[in-house]
């Protein structure tokens, strides 16, 4: 049991833990629709603080406010939040001094228990940033178990749900939409929260006589009944918009999560994007007159049947990218011959993840972007609980050559602590084989999940890389996905020379001997392991979030349809057979 939940022992019926009135609960679907370039968020409502605190994980630097009445609620968000003070938004101004304005409002299931919602949303709206949104989530009151009681003679206000006896308006997504355009907003997008459909299916197929005999079709009126909530978006003032498609490789090893999936709904963040994760086959347009981007993973681009995918996607009004993040080379080690590759020349523009990679790919095509790895979020600390026993956390591919050379000073220092070094070891079956000691457990190849999991229950990352021209052009992954978790990194100078300050950040190791010496140093001292693990974390939330690198993202793909003609013309120059 948890702190929180000890002081508040009132559990809701799913077993979230109350505060005042109501779960102390993230809603998830929010959490992803606040932009996560925003600067200066309130969230109008804030209970204790949840949604805030979730939110300053995937964005540290931001300024996160919150209002609300409940004087418990208030206490608890002013732990986690920047700053939370109780306030009456109805009747008073809000409560903070706000010279860079506000970014974002956040309106989760609020508005409904205002008596004027109307005029307290326009007060906000004035205050709201030119480029700044508005974000609202609110109960359907077309929801088909509405209708289901009035049919049956009965609208009983219940404790929470749809007819809680506390909500005094109610909103559909028209009326809410005409509730954001009377604030002077314009509108972005509206989503339903995921929703079971089966009992909305069995009440509309019952009432599809009445339906239809009243002009109603039933499909649309299924979508209208089913969401129990929906979200609006809507901005002060428009922005350009864009459409993103980005295919990706069968997830291994994190490597589709970090350069595709999160950065996508990293994106999806912003209002004004429209970005998909979706195979190459599907890829079509979207919108007409706007930006269309499709940005390929690893594509392996050979002979014509490569030039025909991409003139594929150019015919169909796309503009395109390769994301790469590996050295060239090791397809060339894999068979694959320089000159029939066409997957950095064949295309529009290249993206990857370091500045090496990017001077070895502007030798195939000179428009190359650099957005380095970065987390998406910081994970909640869950390890270093026992002083007496730590765990070494080994997750890697094909990595045999990099750690050979320090396997007998391991097992040396396995021998000697005992049960006082537990490790941990994921995908590699030969690394975890070669460990003498009986504390230890493998994991087998598992998805991104699973490994951030393993590496935040362990207090150590092993990260030994041998110095090659192909590890030379990795990048620092592994650093920034450990210190996230605040777990100590113990690498070698490869890659890592330039991220990990030694002895502040993490500790570097450059031969056996240094290794045995520096991991007995943080068995011996755990709370100074701890410190560097803490002091690791805030670094990567100061410096390498992936919300830090979105405007950048964007920015770069407008800069590239801006010139799309001078880019296609270059492409049609490096490869005239694509336009045959």
């Amino acid at each position: 049991m948890d702190n929180f939940t000890a002081v508040h022992p009132k559990l809701d019926a799913h077993g979230i833990p109350m505060i005042g009135a109501y779960p102390d609960y993230a809603n998830p679907d929010l959490l992803d629709a606040v932009p996560l370039i925003a600067r200066t968020v309130i969230d109008i409502g804030c209970g204790g603080g949840a949604l805030g605190a979730a939110y300053l994980r995937r964005n540290p630097r931001a300024r996160m406010l919150g209002v609300d009445v409940d004087v418990d609620s208030v206490a608890m968000a002013q732990t986690r939040l920047t700053e939370a003070a109780m306030c009456d938004v109805q009747t008073e101004a809000l409560p903070f001094d706000l010279p860079d304005g506000i970014d974002c409002l956040v309106y989760g299931d609020v508005l409904e228990h205002l008596s004027d919602p109307w005029t307290v949303l326009i007060r906000h709206v004035e205050q709201l940033n030119p480029d700044g949104s508005v974000i609202v989530c609110f109960p359907n009151v077309e929801h088909w178990s509405i209708a289901y009681r009035l049919l049956k003679g009965n609208f009983d206000y219940d404790d929470a749900g749809l007819l809680d006896r506390t909500h005094l308006r109610w909103f559909t997504p028209r009326t809410m939409a005409a509730t954001l355009e009377r604030a002077g907003l314009s509108l972005c997008d509206v989503r339903p929260r995921p929703t079971d459909r089966t009992e909305a299916v069995k009440f509309v197929d019952a009432m599809a006589p009445a339906l239809a005999a009243i002009g109603v079709d039933r499909a649309d009126y299924l979508n209208r009944a089913t969401p129990i909530q929906f979200i609006w978006r809507a901005k002060k003032q428009p922005r350009p918009r864009l459409v993103l498609a980005a295919t990706m490789l069968p997830p291994v090893g994190g490597v589709s999560d970090v350069r595709v999936i999160e950065p996508v709904r990293a994106l999806v963040s912003d209002a004004s994007v429209l970005a998909s994760l979706r195979p190459e086959s599907e890829i079509a347009p979207v919108l007409p007159g706007v930006p269309h981007i499709a940005v390929l993973h690893r594509p392996l681009l050979l002979g014509e049947p490569g030039l025909a995918r991409v003139r594929h996607l150019i015919e169909r009004g796309y503009l395109v990218v390769t994301e790469f993040d590996d050295h060239p080379g090791f397809l060339e080690a894999r068979g694959v011959s320089p000159s029939e590759l066409l997957t950095f020349t064949a295309v529009h523009a290249v993206q990857t993840s370091t500045t090496a990679l990017a001077a070895v790919l502007t030798e195939f095509n000179p428009e190359v972007a650099v957005f380095p790895n970065a987390v998406s979020e910081l994970v909640a600390p869950r390890n270093f609980t026992n002083p007496d026993r730590m765990t070494l956390f080994f997750g890697a591919l094909n990595r045999e050559e990099d750690w050979a050379p320090y396997m007998t000073v391991l097992n040396e220092v396995l021998r000697a602590v005992g049960a006082r070094l537990a490790v941990t070891v994921l995908h590699d079956r030969g690394f975890f084989d070669a460990l003498d000691t009986t504390h230890k457990e493998f994991i087998p190849t598992s998805d991104y999940a699973t490994y951030r999991d393993r590496l935040a229950g362990s207090e150590i990352c092993f990260m030994p890389l041998a110095e090659t021209t192909f590890n030379r052009a990795k990048s620092d992954l592994k650093f920034i996905e450990a210190s996230a978790s605040r777990v100590v990194s113990l690498a070698s100078p490869t890659v890592y020379d330039a991220s990990i300050r030694d002895g502040e950040t993490g500790l570097l190791f450059r031969s056996p001997d240094h290794l045995r010496m520096q991991l007995l140093r943080l068995l011996a001292y755990p709370e100074a392991a701890q410190r560097l693990a803490e002091a690791a974390r805030a670094e990567i939330g100061a410096e390498r979030m992936l919300a830090y690198q979105l405007r950048a993202r964007t920015d770069w793909y407008h800069a590239l349809w801006a010139r799309r003609d001078e880019l296609t013309e270059a492409l049609r120059s490096r490869v005239p057979a694509l336009f045959v």
